[in-house]
């Protein structure tokens, strides 16, 4: 009988180590109001696999909030 190999499994991502985790939410935190704006935009690109044409909405809004926060700390 011929026994069919089956190929290897693929490899796992690596896990986000916890600090980077920590760090990442610390570098969130210090957008303040823009942090949700930029969560989405993570999402986003996680749903589209990194695809950031399809992303241009969250991206703009981003944009704005961040236009936003700038112009509130020079005033």
């Amino acid at each position: 009988m011929d026994r069919q190999q089956t190929p290897p499994p693929p490899p796992l991502r690596p896990t986000v180590h916890q600090d980077d985790a920590d760090e990442d939410d610390q570098t969130v935190k210090q957008l303040n109001e823009c942090s949700s704006v930029y969560l989405s935009l993570q999402d986003c690109l996680v749903n589209t696999d990194r695809n950031w044409k399809s992303c241009q909405k969250e991206v703009q809004a981003l944009k704005a909030c961040n236009e936003r926060r700038q112009k509130d700390k020079r005033s």
